[in-house]
């Protein structure tokens, strides 16, 4: 169905009702002379909903079950010798090359005959039924417009039924957000579920060491011990902090209460460019820049670092959640009441004793939340260390050494051809889970000492 043709007969059914509803409920006001209940632009409102749903109703349907019936329509046209002949596989390539004849893009290879005829019959059919559809869907919209346009009165309650669709289209809004929400906690539960089944719970969450079997024989299934990558996840998440912290805190500090209007409006825009940068970009600089730089600085003072290994990792990382911090911290910054700061000025006090002994106390409540977020950021971010942590699931404190994340295990567990049969594969529902509930206590805990904050000092 051409989605140009769709879009433009919503427009004009959108347009002509809400103009035939706006234009009525001014002629009952001036015409008439009497009061009407509500304005002329809730009746239009009220004109276009009652329009465009029964033309969406259809367009809906056959998005639903078009499909299907243009399927057994190909199958159709097969002749039925050849149909008999064709597998599954055979029968899928006969209706693609069908399809792509119909479409005039042509196939690869010799055309058969009754594929012609097929894809010639398909072009027609898809035509009239596209006709036929729109057709059926601009009457259905004239006839409620038709309809519709005869209730309009003076004592029409227009405003009401507009604001009550409009809540349950908030609701739905919500509720999509919410099932969606509740919909992926309930696969991983049970996927993970399934994941137990296999390979005992004390094993998973106490065990030391990360060696899935592949290929496994019998009841082998290898090791999945959890404690390595918790470990490297949480190494890499301190040293982006260290990184991200002080920068970001200091960046906001001398933002919001030093640098001037002028230099503030270039200076946190270019800062927050780098949360627009995607985050492979930022493995990649990790893996070519940042890597070979930290491991050539190490042999110059006598240390061993690798190129890809944890502080790699967790440098570029921080650098990446730096504007997260800082954007934050700056608005938690301006949302500290001025009297707090003009008293201490009041009583002597320099511009660093202020910021030091009254800004940040104040503010700190929302600044710990700020970074109990950007943890969060950082325990689920997947490109930066798939290139640059080194991807070994070994149980080391070593940052200058290769590690492994639960993000890249749960890449390479169901990168592949995977059946999720058996737990090589159901292992990265047991991993998001976990990774899930770690970032969901920050996130709860975060949000509930932000709140705190504003309650005090709104």
């Amino acid at each position: 169905m051409d989605s140009l043709v769709v879009a433009g007969l919503l427009i004009v059914l959108l347009g002509l009702s809400y103009q035939t509803g706006w234009s009525r409920s001014r002629a009952l006001a001036t015409t008439a002379g009497v009061k009407i209940h509500s304005r002329p632009q809730y009746h239009g409102a009220l004109l276009a909903i009652w329009t465009l749903v029964p033309a969406l109703i259809i367009l809906g349907a056959w998005a639903w079950v078009g499909p299907g019936i243009t399927h057994d329509f190909i199958v159709s046209q097969i002749p039925a010798d050849t149909l008999a002949n064709l597998d599954q596989v055979g029968l899928n390539t006969t209706i693609s090359r069908i399809s792509a004849i119909a479409s005039g893009y042509g196939v690869a290879g010799e055309i058969q005959p009754f594929e012609q005829a097929g894809g010639n019959a398909l072009r027609s059919f898809q035509l009239i039924s596209f006709l036929l559809v729109i057709g059926a869907a601009a009457l259905a919209g004239g006839a409620a417009l038709f309809y519709a346009r005869g209730r309009i009165s003076a004592r029409l309650r227009a405003r009401n039924t507009v604001e009550r669709i409009i809540n349950l289209v908030l609701l739905a809004c919500s509720a999509v957000a919410i099932l969606t929400t509740v919909g992926i906690v309930a696969s991983l539960v049970t996927e993970a579920f399934r994941f137990f089944t296999f390979i005992n719970p004390l094993h998973f969450f106490f065990g030391t060491v990360w060696a899935p079997n592949n290929a496994p024989t019998g009841s082998n299934y290898g090791s999945y011990g959890l404690l390595p990558l918790l470990a490297g996840t949480l190494m890499i998440t301190a040293i982006a902090m260290l990184v991200a912290v002080p920068v970001g805190l200091m960046a906001a500090i001398y933002l919001s209460q030093y640098a001037h209007r002028r230099l503030r409006a270039v200076a946190k825009p270019i800062i927050e460019i780098l949360a627009g940068i995607p985050t492979i970009v930022f493995g990649f600089f990790a893996l070519v820049t940042v890597g070979p730089f930290l491991r050539d600085t190490g042999r110059l003072v006598g240390l061993s670092i690798n190129a890809t290994s944890a502080l790699t990792a967790g440098v570029v990382m921080g650098i990446m959640i730096i504007p997260f911090v800082s954007s934050l911290s700056d608005d938690i910054l301006n949302q500290v009441p001025r009297s707090l700061r003009d008293g201490a000025y009041g009583l002597g006090a320099t511009k660093s004793e202020t910021i030091r002994n009254v800004m940040l106390p104040a503010a700190l409540p929302g600044i710990v939340g700020a970074f109990l977020l950007a943890v969060s950021r950082a325990i689920g971010e997947t490109m930066i260390v798939v290139l640059a942590a080194g991807n070994s699931p070994v149980l080391r404190g070593n940052p200058f050494e290769p590690v492994a994340t639960i993000t890249v295990s749960i890449v390479n567990q169901l990168t592949g051809d995977t059946d999720f049969t058996g737990p090589q594969s159901l292992v990265g529902f047991a991993l998001g889970l976990t990774l899930f509930v770690i970032t969901l206590c920050l996130n709860v805990f975060a949000l509930f000492i932000v709140r705190r904050f504003r309650e005090q000092y709104e």
